[in-house]
């Protein structure tokens, strides 16, 4: 009987070998038949202000090196490394470096790990957890949610995050985040608010779409940030957007987008409550678009609602003079042209600002970008901006910006 309970045990066992070379072979092709990811972006930025500061002179090269895994029972893992070189002489103010006579280009040197996180797909949805890249809408529209992609240095999260797709016609997304890994880098601090590069927070995301709309797509979200080392600036923000195009004929389509939010004190946070609104107005016509936008920020001089986790390079002015919400809040009126010329994309805009609380002039600025892309992988660009102060408004003061830059991406 010893003997036949021992056979069976070691025909069991001998069984089970091949389906565990099979796992391990599974697992070795999951990591060996991956994907690699480069790219290399080099920029010059230049700055020159109507102030003291002496006019900022930026030559950097921002390189990334990714590897996504291949599928292992649904798991995959994915890491990149990201580095931003200053070349030549800092004869600029990365708000890191110390050269404060200059004017600022936030470009601060160092190498990091951008993001490594593992995902999972299953049940309709993916799941990551680690050290991600977090949107919700197509580049460069990230208002509340961004990477900051401007940047040489993207914003990441260190996050729980999941994107549903379960419902027909809708997208559930949620994200856990407790750590904002800023443009900075590792072990910067950066005023009172950033430490070693980073911010501490508890934040919820939450952000529902639904496209089943024959005139347009339905956004809710609702973000909670609460911030462990500044607890007094914790809000909760929360919102509805609709946007959508009809054609007229042929040749013509109208745009419209409409967006309404609040923003208010969450947890420990001390501010009044704030709105935002957006409203556009458009049309496509044979690959040229046009459009007026009205967006407002709105402030009393003491609180003023702000989106800081946003990609905010990409609204209110390329200068970056309005990056954070000035506490009078911000009326923005502008007028966006974008269009294809020799296979080059133009963009062309002009801002008129005002501030909320006392409607004071806050200047207005005019940004052009021509940009193009060779053979998928190779982009050259050459992009302007120039912010014209008013009196009305003095903590502002005449600023021009020019970049060039080239990248490559595979």
């Amino acid at each position: 009987m010893k003997k036949l309970i021992l056979l069976t045990a070691s025909i069991g066992a001998l069984a089970t070998i091949p389906s565990i070379s099979m796992a391990d072979d599974a697992f070795f092709e999951a990591l060996t038949s991956g994907k690699v990811s480069f790219s290399a972006r080099a920029r010059y930025e230049s700055v020159s202000q109507d102030n003291a500061l002496k006019d900022a002179d930026a030559f950097t090269v921002r390189t990334t090196l990714g590897y996504k895994t291949g599928d292992f029972y649904g798991f995959k893992a994915f890491a990149e490394v990201e580095d931003v070189t200053a070349v030549g002489s800092e004869k600029y103010n990365s708000l890191t470096n110390g050269e404060t006579a200059y004017s600022v280009v936030a470009d601060p040197d160092g190498t990091e790990i951008n993001q490594a996180y593992i995902q999972y797909n299953g049940f309709d949805t993916e799941f990551k957890f680690g050290r991600q890249e977090i949107t919700y809408r197509k580049a460069p529209f990230h208002r509340f949610i961004g990477n900051v992609l401007w940047r040489q240095n993207h914003q990441s999260f260190d996050a729980f995050s999941l994107h549903n797709s379960s419902i027909e016609n809708t997208t559930i997304n949620y994200a856990y985040i407790y750590n904002i890994n800023t443009i900075f880098g590792e072990d910067r601090n950066v005023g009172t608010f950033i430490s070693n590069g980073n911010i501490n927070v508890d934040a919820h995301l939450v952000n529902i779409q639904y496209s089943g709309l024959s005139i347009g797509k339905l956004e809710g979200y609702g973000y909670f940030l609460d911030y462990n080392d500044k607890p007094a600036t914790s809000s909760q923000t929360l919102g509805l957007r609709f946007s959508g195009a009809q054609p007229l004929n042929e040749s013509v389509k109208v745009i419209y987008t409409a967006e309404y939010a609040n923003q208010d004190d969450y947890k420990s946070g001390t501010m009044r409550d704030q709105n935002y609104y957006l409203a556009e107005l458009g049309a496509k016509y044979k690959g040229w678009l046009a459009k007026f936008s009205y967006e407002m920020q709105e402030g009393d001089g003491v609180d003023s609602f702000k989106t800081p986790l946003g990609t905010n390079h990409a609204f209110q002015g390329w200068a970056d003079q309005f990056l954070s919400t000035p506490a009078q809040g911000l009326r923005d009126m502008y007028v966006t042209v974008v269009g294809n010329v020799l296979g080059a994309k133009l963009v062309a805009v002009y801002h008129d600002f005002e501030t909320d609380e006392n409607s004071l002039d806050a200047g207005n600025e005019f940004d052009i970008l021509a940009q193009k892309t060779f053979k998928k992988h190779y982009t050259l660009g050459v992009k302007y901006s120039d912010y014209n102060a008013d009196n009305e408004f003095p903590s502002k003061v005449d600023t021009e910006k020019f970049w060039l830059y080239g990248q490559v991406k595979f």
